[in-house]
C-alpha cells in the first residue's frame, strides 16, 4: 500500500509516518519503480502499535524501547512492566497537576461576583503581577 493508504488506515498524518521512519521506529519500506513508498502489513501492524502506545501516553523513547522488546519475543517482560509503571507514574503526576489546576479555577469561579470585568477574579488571577 502507498503512504496515503497507510495514513488513512492508522489515522496518522503522512508527515508523522515519514518522521517515524526517520527516527527508526518504522522500517523504511520498499520503493516502486516510480519511487513511491510501498508498505506491507507488517508496517501497518507496527505503526498501529506505535499509535496505540502514543495514545496511551508513552514517550517516543519508551515506544522505541517497547518496540525493541516486542521484536525479541523470547525476552522477559519485566522491562515492559518497568516502562509501563513509569508511564503510570507520569499519568498520576499529570492527574494531580490537573486536579490542582481545577481546584484553583473553581476557587476563582466561586470568588467571582459576576459584575464587571474590572472586578473579575479570573481575569485578575490570569494577569501578570508586578514585581
Amino acid at each position: 500500500m502507498k503512504i496515503g493508504d497507510l495514513a488513512k488506515l492508522t489515522e496518522t498524518r503522512v508527515e508523522t509516518i515519514r518522521y517515524y521512519e526517520a527516527e527508526g521506529l518504522l522500517p523504511a519500506p520498499a520503493r516502486s519503480r516510480g519511487n513511491y513508498r510501498l508498505y506491507e502489513t507488517a508496517h501497518l501492524h507496527r505503526l498501529s502499535f506505535i499509535r496505540r502506545s502514543r495514545d496511551l501516553g508513552f514517550t517516543l523513547d519508551q515506544v522505541r524501547a517497547l518496540l525493541r522488546l516486542a521484536d525479541d519475543r523470547s525476552g522477559s517482560c519485566a522491562e515492559v512492566d518497568r516502562i509501563a509503571a513509569a508511564n503510570v507514574a507520569e499519568i498520576d503526576r499529570k492527574l494531580a497537576d490537573l486536579k490542582a489546576l481545577r481546584a484553583e479555577l473553581v476557587r476563582h469561579l466561586d470568588d467571582c461576583c459576576a459584575t464587571t470585568i474590572d472586578h473579575c477574579r479570573i481575569i485578575e488571577a490570569l494577569s501578570p503581577q508586578p514585581k
